[in-house]
């Protein structure tokens, strides 16, 4: 497959990063770090499918090819799978990593009896052009939180989720080995088969 360009409508660099790492072999990858002039696309919908979508369709408006969005997140069983779409500002609007770590530790407080907190992060990428929707890829990683930070590496709430069949948290593992397993590294694996497929 050739590399054809494909614009990232984000501007988080550690998001950006991490799917940089994955597609590159496959596209000339740009992100809107590189066009400063085009729209913030609020995220208003109440589903990762909605957010990822309005991202997606409307800066592939303003760009003459293909435009990936994703929005994702972590859902906790136990708290009625919040914080949902809602993750990375849920603390605040402007909360740091360690602010919505802090508030989702806080709140599991008053879970301490029923532990294992179990919890999946979600990820939703649509692919646009033009305007319009083309296709959806959604991917999925279950594990659980534990009761405080570790490791070092990753972002967001990787300090605090353990996929399931390991014992360190995404922090903790290298991000080779986050990135064949994680929730984001699904859906752009399903993402690139349908390009093979279909490009």
């Amino acid at each position: 497959m050739n590399r054809a360009p494909l614009l990232i409508s984000s501007r988080n660099p550690k998001k950006i990063k991490e799917i940089k790492t994955l597609l590159s072999p496959y596209f000339e990858v740009s992100d809107l770090s590189q066009y400063p002039d085009f729209p913030e696309v609020e995220e208003t919908k109440n589903t990762f499918s909605g957010n990822a979508g309005l991202k997606a369709i409307e800066i592939s408006r303003h760009f003459h090819g293909y435009v990936i969005a994703d929005d994702s997140g972590l859902c906790v069983k136990v708290l009625n799978n919040k914080p949902g779409v809602y993750s990375a500002r849920y603390a605040g609007k402007d909360a740091t990593d360690k602010e919505n770590n802090a508030k989702l530790l806080e709140d599991l407080s008053f879970f301490k009896d029923t532990r294992p907190w179990f919890a999946s992060f979600n990820c939703c990428i649509v692919l646009a052009q033009g305007g319009e929707k083309v296709a959806e890829f959604n991917g999925v990683v279950e594990g659980k939180i534990t009761h405080q930070e570790f490791g070092e590496g990753g972002f967001g709430y990787d300090p605090l989720f353990i996929p399931k069949g390991h014992k360190q948290t995404f922090a903790e593992l290298s991000p080779e080995k986050k990135n064949k397993m994680s929730h984001r590294a699904n859906a752009l694996s399903q993402f690139v088969q349908w390009c093979e497929n279909n490009l």
